[in-house]
């Protein structure tokens, strides 16, 4: 079993390691789950935690409260246990984020049913020509009688082809860049949306493009103010990006355990791998990385819920040193597999095509070095 004493440090409190050991005995009984057929796993793993109750830490309550430690918990240990596990409950509350916090009374419906394992969100940013640069964002969102009409392409958008329910954000043109952004939560049964590539990527992950030809959405699906969509976003990445420093931290935790497992079973020269002091010193710098990444996490969260406004920076050290420390020590892991550690069917070989996307996703490592420095300069 990994370590579990971190959830004595006094960023938690008693409900936080209730939570964690729920969602670790679940997992035991419940994951993995077979990734054959991605879309039909990722439907079964929203049903089930649905069921379980563990969605309704996805997002906020009518207060507005989103306990983000939480967050980082469950994603933590969803995906020590398996990432896609992992990915399904992130994209309830990332795809929902903007409803969470800036949503109507009736746009919070859809929230209800998210949050109940009963619809299926999706976060659509990304273009083909506008990724980590959102002001280069170039779908149209016009003014038309009785609301809007939106035409453009949308690429990498997780669960694009399984979802019920989109945030989706196009410029309506108040201003040049990003202040001329905003944000609608489109149905994905609106007329004129399809979904026009399936993206296949390193590891199991339901990837589509989207065309959006002339959808139409009444003035009740804006979110928020017009205009304000980049605001929107970035406040939405502001929660989530630690999250995703917390699933990074998970498959780094179980990297870790798969090693020390690795290291004491396998035998050289008559003795076990770990009686070498160069493997020692490997291990000795793989719990390192991941209790440093630990703390920025954790330290990320914390703020945020004890009622910062944004936590810009500290959500960009978290996600950066998280998401390259756990690519660090999984590639360690697997070099101390030796041939193995390469083999389909082994879990560092599966960890290691899993992390990387984690490092581009919800913008990428450079992305948050610019975030850091400028906020410190």
């Amino acid at each position: 079993m990994s370590d579990t004493s971190f959830l004595n440090w006094p960023f938690f409190d008693e409900r936080h390691r209730d939570v964690a050991l729920a969602v670790d005995e679940w997992a035991r009984q419940n994951l993995p789950v077979d990734h054959s057929d991605v879309d039909v796993a990722c439907r079964a793993l929203v049903d089930s935690l649905g069921n379980a109750g563990f969605l309704k830490h996805t997002g906020s309550d009518e207060a507005g409260k989103l306990d983000v430690r939480t967050l980082c918990l469950v994603r933590e240990t969803l995906a020590r246990h398996d990432p896609l596990a992992d990915f399904s409950f992130a994209m309830q509350g990332l795809g929902m984020g903007a409803v969470s916090f800036f949503g109507t009374h009736s746009q919070r419906v859809w929230l209800e049913k998210t949050r109940s394992g009963r619809a299926i969100a999706a976060f659509a940013l990304t273009e083909p020509g506008s990724g980590s640069d959102v002001a280069n964002l170039s779908t149209i969102a016009e003014r038309v009688e009785g609301g809007w009409s939106l035409s453009g392409d949308k690429t990498f958008i997780s669960n694009g082809a399984i979802a019920d329910i989109f945030v989706i954000f196009a410029r309506t043109g108040e201003a040049p860049g990003a202040r001329g952004i905003s944000a609608f939560l489109m149905p994905a049964d609106a007329h004129g949306l399809t979904s026009s590539e399936r993206i296949e990527v390193i590891a199991p992950h339901p990837l589509t493009s989207l065309k959006l030809d002339r959808v139409f959405l009444p003035d009740s699906a804006l979110i928020g103010k017009s205009g304000e969509g980049f605001k929107l976003a970035m406040a939405v990445l502001d929660v989530f990006r630690p999250t995703v420093g917390a699933a990074a931290l998970g498959m780094a935790r179980r990297a870790l355990d798969e090693a020390l497992e690795r290291t004491r079973t396998r035998r050289i020269q008559g003795e076990p791998l770990a009686s070498l002091q160069m493997v020692q010193g490997h291990i000795a710098d793989m719990a390192l990385k991941v209790d440093a990444a630990a703390l920025l996490i954790y330290r990320a969260a914390w703020a945020k819920d004890m009622g910062a406004a944004r936590i810009s920076r500290e959500a960009a050290m978290a996600k950066l040193y998280a998401t390259e420390a756990a690519q660090e020590v999984i590639d360690m892991a697997l070099q101390l597999h030796g041939g193995d550690g390469v083999r389909q069917g082994f879990t560092v070989e599966a960890l290691y095509r899993d992390v990387r996307a984690l490092r581009i996703y919800e913008g990428a490592s450079d992305v948050q070095r610019l975030v850091i420095a400028r906020s410190l300069l």
